[in-house]
């Protein structure tokens, strides 16, 4: 789908806005929305923090935001009294405030759907009569580039509150505005109805790529072989000429560990690679098979002075504390921290054969995890972990045909998040070009045909 262009343009003054149509206001937001700033009442003070009824926007609340699809907020973490409000500079902002996060998570942006304070780490607006809130919150989904140009700080990123005040922004007449917002939904639904689709079918692809694994080590590849029972619940029935028992009977198992921090000279001449649970996103996708760098290192004489030692490539490593049930192969000889259970297989287990049998283990790993918030297995029930093992050559083979129907399923999964990712950036795109008015909306009605569901992925700014 295409849309026209407005018959006349005028230049903006504004980078980001470039030309608008020549009917349009433009100006700094402030000139049409009374901006305010959040604040924090007194820790020190305890009667501010009781009889809390006030809801208060923290950033505790910015995840309920972050993805652009929610446009209305009702609900908050926390609240405040009326006591802490009215002695901090923050006040009860009304129903339809905007509200902007400027500091750590920067450029989420709602509307409140009821009457609620912030913190200060929110730029807040309140919408004059030439204003309509929906859409001053489409131009602020519209500026991540603009954003992105304004932050401050390395790592505590800010975008202070005189630069928020110099925010611009290009104004339709109201009457387009609320053309605008309805555009804007329309389009935007259809094209976040695609992009579920396209999750769903990622999850059903990588459901799929679980079940052949675990299919694979319990099962085997060949559909007539025949089975025995292995006595172990999540293995079930096992090929009659498969071997089967605890894993640490097919390899040794150890643990790794951390040097002394108090011993100064542990820490000197650190040249040897340390798998830390700071290296686990490397393998949470479940993808990478070896791992070859690590983020720390550690020395031989801290590692001496342990209880870790340097493990040989080919061990399989599985994360046990905190993220639990990551697995990989060391792809050169390393240490680990004692978050992990290591394991140095013998003649007959090959490294690649087990690896696929943890990653098929996650059921399994869930029932053994302990703990509310710091979940860990711990290491007496992982030397009761059982695994059913065939013969070496037909392990190579298992791993074979792994490979190749986890490439298959991989590619798929990778097509989708593709087109999750064109989506998204149409989307982004079409807000864009709405909101400094690069397309002219004012004649769009909603397609009344069935084809009207297809052409989202079709959508071609102009």
């Amino acid at each position: 789908m295409t849309f026209p262009k407005y018959p006349e343009y005028k230049d903006s003054g504004v980078e980001w806005l470039g030309e608008v149509p020549a009917h349009w206001n433009h100006g700094k937001v402030r000139y049409f929305a009374k901006l305010e700033s959040g604040h924090t009442p007194s820790r020190n003070k305890p009667e501010y923090w009781e009889n809390c009824t006030v809801p208060w926007f923290t950033l505790s609340d910015v995840w309920k935001i972050r993805s652009g699809l929610t446009k209305v907020v009702y609900e908050t973490k926390e609240k405040v009294s009326e006591l802490g409000l009215a002695n901090s500079s923050a006040r009860l902002l009304p129903a339809d405030t905007v509200i902007l996060s400027r500091t750590a998570s920067v450029g989420y942006s709602a509307i409140l759907g009821k009457p609620m304070a912030t913190t200060q780490d929110f730029a807040n607006w309140i919408c004059g009569k030439k204003l309509f809130p929906e859409y001053l919150l489409s131009v602020f989904r519209a500026m991540k580039s603009e954003f992105s140009r304004m932050m401050m700080g390395s790592t505590h990123k800010t975008i202070y509150m005189p630069d928020i005040a110099e925010l611009y922004c290009a104004i339709p007449p109201m009457h387009e505005q609320y053309k605008i917002v309805t555009f804007l939904d329309y389009e935007a639904a259809r094209i976040d109805a695609l992009v579920e689709e396209q999750q769903r079918l990622i999850k059903l692809l990588k459901e799929k790529r679980q079940a052949v694994i675990s299919h694979a080590v319990t099962k085997g590849i060949d559909p007539d072989v025949p089975m025995k029972d292995s006595g172990v619940e999540w293995l079930g029935k096992v090929p009659a000429h498969w071997n089967h028992g605890k894993v640490r009977y097919f390899a040794k198992l150890e643990s790794g560990h951390t040097p002394s921090r108090n011993k100064p000279e542990f820490w000197e001449n650190c040249t040897i690679p340390w798998f830390t649970l700071a290296d686990v996103w490397k393998i949470r996708s479940g993808s990478t098979r070896f791992v070859h760098e690590t983020k720390e290192k550690v020395s031989a004489l801290g590692l001496a002075n342990s209880s870790a030692r340097l493990l040989p490539v080919g061990t399989v490593i599985l994360s046990r504390t905190a993220s639990v049930g990551y697995s990989a192969i060391l792809g050169k000889p390393m240490a680990t921290t004692q978050d992990f259970a290591n394991w140095v297989c013998k003649e007959e287990l090959q490294p690649e054969y087990l690896l696929a049998v943890f990653r098929s283990m996650k059921s399994e790993f869930s029932r053994m995890m302990m703990g509310s918030t710091h979940k860990t297995i711990y290491m007496p029930d992982i030397a009761e972990l059982y695994c059913a093992v065939p013969p070496i050559t037909e392990q190579a083979e298992i791993v074979a045909f792994l490979d190749k129907e986890t490439a298959r399923i991989d590619a798929l999964v990778e097509e989708g998040e593709s087109a999750i990712k064109l989506l998204q950036e149409r989307r982004s795109a079409l807000i864009s070009a709405t909101v400094t008015g690069k397309i002219d909306v004012r004649g769009w009605q909603p397609p009344t045909d069935s084809t009207a569901s297809t052409e989202a992925a079709q959508t071609e700014v102009v």
